[in-house]
Order: structure tokens, then C-alpha cells, then sequence
């Protein structure tokens, strides 16, 4: 074959469409059906910020209903599993009723771990040793109050402006750092949301300084708080029992399962005629492996039948 013969086959090859291994035509990025994103200026935070929005599979057919809605953190992690989870028990049971699902996403420009850092802890002091993920911008703590009346004032507003959402049937869901800003809107503003998930809440941050504010506490009022409230952690996320076969798998730096006993038992000390709670410890499982589970018994305790 000459060169130009080659130049040529080369020029046609670059028309033809990419193909897989299969032979087959390349597909398109994935996308789930019946969601969307909008982009939420805060205003008085003077950030831009990601909501995504997931439809219940009745919502198109059934025009004059509306729907609760569950608000979860870390949205491009627990968006897309909380809303299988919701496909996966509500579709094929009674346990779970269709929800609007709603992705509280990071700040655009800012990494998940700065924005994460920075908006769900309660206490300016993260640690002197903690090191930004992000050049020339120191790590920030401490901006949950702003972060709380963001979803409070404009948040909440706007999808009740866009979608048939029931706001009397708020749950709020989140783990670890996402779980502390829960614990925090609960203990200052608790009528916020209506049920709470909270999984594995950093409630060591900043020496337990969550504890440390009870004095602060809205619940230290004689306004009694009425919340379906699950808290769920992993075994592992404990201390070591005697005896433990493997103790190298438990945690060693903080007791998050003792931590969340004593939330628990903090809420109950103060007067909560219209308290549910339930605090469970998962067996064999750790921070990075019981979220799932959490937030399928979570939303099943806050939202399903009785």
C-alpha cells in the first residue's frame, strides 16, 4: 500500500465512530432517569452550591400528589444510594414510602473534603495538624450555623417552589461529618426536620465539643422535641472488647459507639414527650462499610409505617 493510499485509510478510520471491544458503538455517559441538578446561590454564605433532586416513579402520573422529602449529605456519595436504596425497599415492599430525595452537594471550586470540613462542623477548631487538599487555601472549620439557615431559608424554599414536595415531612440523613451537622440542627434547631438519620456522627470533633455546648442546646428549653431520631454506628467504629479475637479491627483513636450512646442518652435526659429514638450498633461492621445499611434502617424507622 503507498503512503498515500495509507494517509487515506487512516482519514476514513478517524470518521468511523469509537467502538468497544464488542464491536459495538460506544454508549453515552450513564445517567439516572428522572433527576436533576440546580445550582443554589447562597446568599449570605456568598457561595454557589449543587442540589440534586430525585423523583419518586409516581410523581409523573399522580399530579396532585405530594411527596416527603428526604435531604441527605455528601450528595455524590449518598445521592445515588439513597436513591437505589429507595428503588431497591420502597419498590418492592411496604417498609419504605416514595420520598423526593434531595443531594445537599459540596460548594463549586471547592474539594468535597474542604467544603465537607468547613460547612458540617459546628466549632472553628479542626485541629492544627489537619492539611488542606487544596493550594494556597488554608482548611476552614466551623460554619455549620451558616450552613444550617442556607438550608433553612433557601434551601427549603426553593424546592417548594419547584417540585410538590410535603414540608411537614422533613428527614434529614447524613454519616460521619455529614451526621455531626445533623446532630448539631438537632440540638439548636430540632423542628428543622421532622426525622433525623444520623450515621456515625463525628461527635469526637473538636474534643466533644458538641457535648460541651449543652448549656446551648435548644432542647434545654421547656419546648418539647418531636423527631423520629435513628442513630446507627459499626462495631468496629468501638473500642475493643476483652476477649476480641481480632482487636486490631476496632477503632483506637475515638469510641464512636460510646460517643453515640451518650447522645442518645443526652436526648433523653431532656424533656421529649415527642421523641423516637432508637440508637443501634451494627455488627460486624466499620466507617467506611455500615453506611448503607444506616441509611436503609434509618429511613425505614423515620418514614416508614409504624
Amino acid at each position: 500500500m503507498t503512503r498515500t493510499l495509507c494517509r487515506v485509510a487512516l482519514a476514513l478510520l478517524a470518521l468511523l465512530p469509537i467502538t468497544t471491544t464488542a464491536g459495538e458503538p460506544a454508549a453515552a455517559a450513564y445517567a439516572l432517569p428522572d433527576t436533576a441538578v440546580h445550582l443554589l446561590h447562597a446568599s449570605r454564605l456568598q457561595r454557589d452550591y449543587e442540589l440534586y433532586v430525585a423523583l419518586p416513579k409516581s410523581y409523573a402520573t399522580t399530579p396532585g400528589r405530594s411527596y416527603p422529602v428526604v435531604f441527605v449529605t455528601d450528595a455524590p456519595y449518598a445521592f445515588p444510594l439513597t436513591r437505589a436504596i429507595a428503588a431497591r425497599v420502597g419498590g418492592h415492599s411496604d417498609d419504605l414510602p416514595e420520598f423526593i430525595l434531595v443531594g445537599l452537594g459540596y460548594a463549586k471550586g471547592d474539594t468535597p473534603e474542604f467544603s465537607r470540613r468547613r460547612d458540617y462542623t459546628p466549632t472553628p477548631n479542626g485541629g492544627a495538624k489537619v492539611v488542606s487538599d487544596m493550594p494556597g487555601r488554608a482548611p476552614v472549620f466551623g460554619e455549620a450555623a451558616g450552613f444550617r439557615r442556607f438550608i433553612a431559608d433557601e434551601v427549603f424554599a426553593f424546592i417548594a417552589a419547584h417540585y410538590r414536595a410535603d414540608l411537614s415531612r422533613k428527614v434529614f440523613a447524613g454519616h460521619s461529618y455529614g451526621a455531626l451537622l445533623g446532630a448539631d440542627v438537632l440540638t439548636h434547631e430540632p423542628g428543622l426536620f421532622q426525622g433525623y438519620v444520623l450515621g456515625s456522627p463525628s461527635l469526637w470533633f473538636d474534643h466533644h465539643a458538641l457535648f460541651a455546648r449543652q448549656k446551648d442546646w435548644a432542647l434545654d428549653t421547656k419546648a418539647p422535641l418531636r423527631a423520629d431520631v435513628y442513630l446507627g454506628v459499626g462495631e468496629y467504629e468501638g473500642r475493643a472488647p476483652k476477649g476480641a479475637k481480632d482487636p486490631s479491627r476496632y477503632a483506637h483513636e475515638v469510641d464512636m459507639v460510646a460517643d453515640m450512646r451518650a447522645f442518645a442518652s443526652a436526648l433523653q435526659a431532656r424533656p421529649t414527650p415527642g421523641l423516637r429514638l432508637r440508637a443501634d450498633v451494627i455488627a460486624g461492621e466499620d466507617h467506611l462499610t455500615v453506611a448503607p445499611i444506616l441509611i436503609t434502617r434509618g429511613l425505614k424507622w423515620a418514614l416508614g409505617p409504624r
